[in-house]
């Protein structure tokens, strides 16, 4: 049953005229979901500073928006979490997710470091993933200079940021650091095999559709096998990774694998802690000007952070 704040948020994009959202032009699904940034997230809380850097990755700078959060004590070194924003690769900016980068930090007390990595399909995979690990490596030989404590860094994102976040804290694995304290995955997209119960259940319904997923998949991975682990996880050998949090939703396409994922997670004998949210669609975690279950969940996701960086 959906909550009742989504309820007529849902009603709304029903009733919006226009094509269905996975025949959108990718320059109309971007501008749209910059003024749903507007209206879902509002402008965004006051934090202590916020700082424009650039990593340099392997497609060139690789533009990093830091959040100090409000009330920080001056000179103390914080944990370090890295944010990859939501999008289906496709879409997504560090202006669309600044209100709930702000959010995250004020919420957990830590540096958020916000990572605005390539965009399919002008570049497709393994282009996001890449600028993910240049990125967490540049923020961990920087931390020091930063404001941060490098021995507790931490990947986090939601959706398709969710999949660079858990992916980059494997190929981070794989290369023998720098060491990863946690990871936080928010709805995250870990299979590209599009087949099970979740997008029968609901593919045609609420938020993200599957014919949508079907589309980002394609853009991203641009003829590339789509079982390649940097890809989809769940095809990974994921002992050694870092403990994590796993959020997702009823009404949610992704929710099954997200599931799945944090099994075999568990499997690996990797710490877990999943929570399935009941009431809201893919996508609203970043809502916080209209639902309270947005804040609900923000306040959950950071306190996971809190702890996993103590």
């Amino acid at each position: 049953m959906l909550d009742d704040e989504i309820q007529p948020i849902v009603q709304l994009m029903n009733a919006a005229p226009g094509p269905p959202a996975h025949e959108v032009p990718v320059s109309q699904a971007r501008a749209a979901h910059d003024r749903e940034t507007e209206v879902m997230s509002g402008p965004g809380e006051e934090v202590d500073e916020v700082r424009a850097l650039e990593a340099p990755g392997p497609g060139g700078p690789i533009p990093i928006r830091l959040y100090r959060p409000r009330g920080a004590e001056p000179g103390v070194p914080l944990p370090l979490v890295a944010y990859f924003h939501g999008g289906g690769w496709t879409v997504g900016t560090l202006d669309s997710f600044d209100p709930l980068c702000r959010a995250l930090a004020n919420a957990s007390g830590l540096l958020i470091a916000s990572v605005d990595y390539r965009l399919a399909p002008e570049h497709p995979f393994p282009a996001a993933p890449d600028d993910a690990r240049a990125a967490v490596r540049w923020l961990a030989e920087e931390a020091a200079a930063l404001g941060a404590d490098p021995e507790r860094l931490a990947v986090a994102g939601d959706s398709a940021g969710g999949n660079l976040a858990t992916v980059t804290a494997r190929r981070l694995r794989d290369d023998g650091g720098p060491p990863l304290r946690f990871q936080a995955l928010i709805y995250p997209v870990t299979d590209s095999a599009l087949n099970t119960p979740s997008y029968r259940e609901k593919g045609d319904g609420f938020g993200l559709s599957a014919a949508s997923m079907a589309r980002f998949w394609r853009f991203y991975l641009d003829g590339t096998d789509g079982r390649h682990p940097d890809a989809s996880p769940l095809q990974a050998e994921l002992a050694g990774l870092p403990p994590a949090f796993v959020l997702t939703v009823e009404d949610d396409v992704l929710r099954d694998e997200g599931e799945a994922y944090a099994k075999a997670l568990e499997a690996a004998g990797v710490p877990v802690t999943l929570r399935r949210y009941d009431g809201p669609i893919h996508g609203f975690f970043r809502w916080l000007a209209k639902v309270s279950i947005s804040r609900r969940a923000v306040d959950e996701v950071a306190a996971a952070l809190r702890e996993g960086l103590a």
